[in-house]
């Protein structure tokens, strides 16, 4: 397990490290408590990715954004809104993680069971001076 500890104003360079780190994987699942940092990680990663402007926002609504970027499409996920892992699968979740793209996912606890094997498990937590620590 790899741990990166960094403040707001140091966020792209530990998405950048997270980055460099990702290799061939594909799926990447974020836990941490409301307000941990989860879409604020993912919307600096996903710039590092090559994601132009501010295109990143939480999908709470829309469950998944897409977006382009520089390594081919990224997949953000946001699945706090669903009641059940049924919901997922169909709106197609089994696509998304078979298509080799970026996942990335926030509250992914909702369907643990649906995820493969090789996901990449992420922990974001608040830490008492304010700064986050990425765990994964």
């Amino acid at each position: 397990m790899r741990e990166i500890v960094y403040s707001l104003e140091e966020i792209e360079g530990a998405a950048r490290q997270f980055a460099e780190s990702m290799g061939e994987r594909s799926v990447f699942a974020f836990y941490g408590s409301m307000g941990a940092g989860k879409t604020t990680f993912i919307r600096a990663l996903a710039g590092v990715l090559g994601v132009k402007g501010d295109a990143v926002n939480s999908p709470t609504f829309s469950i998944v954004n897409e977006y382009q970027a520089g390594r081919g499409t990224v997949y953000h996920f946001d699945f706090y809104r669903i009641n059940t892992p049924q919901e997922a699968v169909d709106f197609g979740l089994y696509d998304y993680l078979d298509s080799g793209s970026v996942c990335l996912m926030e509250w992914p606890e909702l369907v643990e069971g649906l995820l493969p094997e090789d996901t990449v498990r992420v922990e974001i937590e608040e830490l008492a001076d304010g700064r986050r620590a990425v765990r994964f």
